[in-house]
Order: C-alpha cells, then structure tokens, then sequence
C-alpha cells in the first residue's frame, strides 16, 4: 500500500452534516411530542394521579431519554470501529441471552407480545432493538472474512440462514413480526453487498416470503392485520387495528398541503392510537402539513445517501458491512413506518427513528448512529477523488 493511500485512510473529522441530520430529527421529535402527546400525557397522570393530571408526561419522559442518549452518543463516536469487530461475538451472544430472558420472569407481555424486560433496580429495555445491533455487528464480522465462501450454499447462505434464523425464531415466539420483517430485511441487505450469490439471495427472500404467507395465514392477529389492511371498514372491533388506519389516513388528509398548525392536531384527543409512537408521523402531518413534513421525509433519504457514502468509502470490509447494516437499519424502519401510516404497508408496530417515543429505541439508535459516525471519520479520501474525478466509476462493495 503506498503512503497516498495509507494517508487517505488516516482519520479525519465525522461526517458532520450526518450528525446533524440525526439531531435535527431527534429535536423534531421531543417537539412534536410536545404538542401530539397531551391528551395522552393527561389521560395516564390521571389514572396516576387523579388530582394532578398533567399533559407533558410524555415530553418530559422524552427528555430524559434524549439526555441519557448524549453520553451514549459521545461514546459510540470515540470508541474505535474496530473495537467492535472484537465484540461481535460478545454483543450477538448478549443480545441473544437477553431474548431468551423474554420467556423467563423477567419477561413482561404488553399489547399481545413479551417484547420488555423488566430486570429488578435496571430500567425495562426492548431487547429487540439491541438485537438488531447485535446481528449487523456480528454478520459484519462474519462476512468480512467470507468471499468466495459466499458463492457456496454449505459456506455462505445455509450459516448466514442459521444465524439470522437464530434471531427470528426468538422474535416469533415474543411474537413480534414488524421486527422479524425489519431484521430479515437488514440481513438481506447486508448479504447482497457482502457479494452473495444472486441465486441464493434470491431463494433466501422466496422462503423468507413463503414462510410470511403462511404466517399471514395462520396466524390469527396477523391474519386479521392483513385482512383490514385491504379494507378497514371490516374491522369488527371498535377502534382496532382498522380504526387506527383510518384515523392515520384521516390526519394526513386534515393537514393537506400546509396544515392545522403546531398544536391544532385533531386526531391527538383519543382518535388516533399510539399518537407519541407509532403514528406521530401522521399527527405530525396534520398539524404541519405535505410540505413541512417532506422534509422530514427528504431528512432520512439525505441520512441513507451519508451512510451509504460512508459504507462507500469505508478503510475495510468490516467497516462497510456494518455501515450498510446501519444505514440499511434506520432507513428501512423509516420508510416502513411512514408507510404504515400511508396504508401503503400493514400495521407493523414499528417506529420512527429517532422520531418517535421510546427509550430502548432512542438510546440504541442514537448509540448505533455513533458507530456509524466513527467509521466515518476513518473514510477514505483518496477513494473519494477516484469515484468522483477519475475515469473509473464503481462500487467497492460489488
């Protein structure tokens, strides 16, 4: 390697227009808490506390959890990448025990699923989310060695299957299906830019959607998402899984193209479920309009162009995989929820990156993010200028 390319990859500064996109968002959404979140706030401190009902319960809960996310953040950003190359067996395994913890009584079920675990004198985490760092890092680590093998079925996809089986049969057994969709998707993700076999690749998302066709099926709840989705008048329970997308659609269509205004929102007073989570996106839209909020939208489409750029111009295969896996990550969850919201996808339970409230999820995607920003300042600059002012045009990941 000769000394051009080995100052290329010296490092340098984050990607600080990355770093802002991520605050902005995260700013968007206690702000927007603020104002979705009153009814709600006041209808839990009274079932609290009767006689001092408040409504910024949710916001100052937000709050906190954004000041402990700080921290995380700065250390994510200064802990080497390649430290966690060395941890990726010790975060797979951890994240795995913690699922299985689920089943024991530890677990805690909540809206049909054991998806929190509540350990005496730890705050309640979703393993879930730490589940899904644990597998990017740990598929990172694993194809990063793995090339040729990749071409072979007893080599690359039957032990890439096995991993990534491990984690969705957990997952099914919670049962938690929007991140079973979620996972599957960053692993496929992950395993195309490793330089898998398209034949493979393939057969890995025919299973992966027969085997949701029979989850569709014969699973009842699932069947019955599946069922409103394609028309929400059926829905034979009042303000169920087809009054939630009728009251979304009904927001997004209130806001029009300038919306009611900050606060204004009607759908928040006890018509749209999951106001401060799920479906902010559509209260959100009400109260500022198509206009306002497509920024948010151009936000997270400006977040995958920096991570993928990133992955891009990463100093090693390591290093690309796991920011492909993050980038893959935040950017799927996305637009998966703003489609939810849309009803262009079925109801899933899937939030909105650092958007929507949530302590496991806020902590962990910021914490993720910090990675993701630490490769970047390890980036090759002289891998830059060959991309964008020389002669050949192509990508390291192919």
């Amino acid at each position: 390697m000769s000394s051009t390319v080995k100052l290329a990859f010296k490092k340098h500064a984050p990607d600080y227009f990355l770093m802002a996109l991520v605050w902005f968002l995260v700013i968007f959404g206690l702000t927007m808490i603020s104002s979705v979140s009153v009814f709600e706030s006041y209808t839990v401190t009274k079932k609290l506390d009767p006689a001092n009902p408040r409504n910024d319960f949710y916001l100052w809960r937000d709050f906190w959890h954004i000041l402990v996310s700080l921290p995380v953040f700065w250390v994510a950003l200064k802990i080497p990448y390649r430290f966690w190359k060395k941890a990726a067996h010790l975060c797979f395994g951890a994240s795995i025990i913690l699922l299985i913890l689920l089943f024991t009584g530890f677990g805690v079920k909540l809206g049909g699923a054991t998806a929190w675990l509540h350990i005496p004198f730890l705050p309640s985490i979703q393993p879930a989310e730490i589940a899904k760092l644990g597998l990017i890092l740990y598929l990172a680590s694993w194809l990063e060695g793995r090339r040729e093998e990749l071409q072979t079925l007893e080599s690359g996809f039957y032990p890439f299957s096995m991993i990534v089986g491990t984690v969705v049969l957990l997952l099914v057994l919670q049962p938690d299906f929007g991140t079973v969709l979620m996972v599957v998707a960053i692993a496929l993700a992950l395993y195309y830019a490793a330089g898998a076999c398209i034949k493979h690749l393939l057969s890995g998302l025919g299973v992966s959607l027969f085997l949701a066709l029979i989850v569709i099926l014969t699973v009842p709840y699932v069947n019955q998402r599946m069922k409103v989705f394609l028309d929400p008048t059926i829905d034979p329970k009042s303000r169920n899984v087809g009054w939630q997308i009728q009251q979304a659609l009904i927001a997004v269509g209130n806001g029009g193209w300038y919306g009611l205004g900050f606060g204004k929102s009607v759908q928040k007073y006890g018509y749209l479920p999951e106001v401060e989570s799920d479906t902010i996106f559509a209260v959100s839209a009400e109260e500022l309009g198509f206009l306002r909020i497509g920024f948010i939208v151009l936000a997270f489409l400006l977040v995958g162009w920096r991570g993928f750029q990133i992955a891009n111009r990463a100093p090693d295969r390591f290093a690309k995989m796991a920011a492909v896996g993050i980038t893959s990550w935040i950017v799927f969850q996305a637009f998966l929820n703003i489609a939810v919201n849309l009803k262009i996808f079925p109801l899933t339970g899937i939030t909105l990156p650092f958007v929507s409230y949530g302590g496991s999820s806020l902590v962990i995607v910021i914490f993720t993010t910090g990675i993701l920003l630490n490769i970047s300042q390890y980036t090759s600059r002289a891998y830059e200028d060959l991309v964008y002012r020389g002669r050949h045009w192509r990508t390291p990941l192919s």
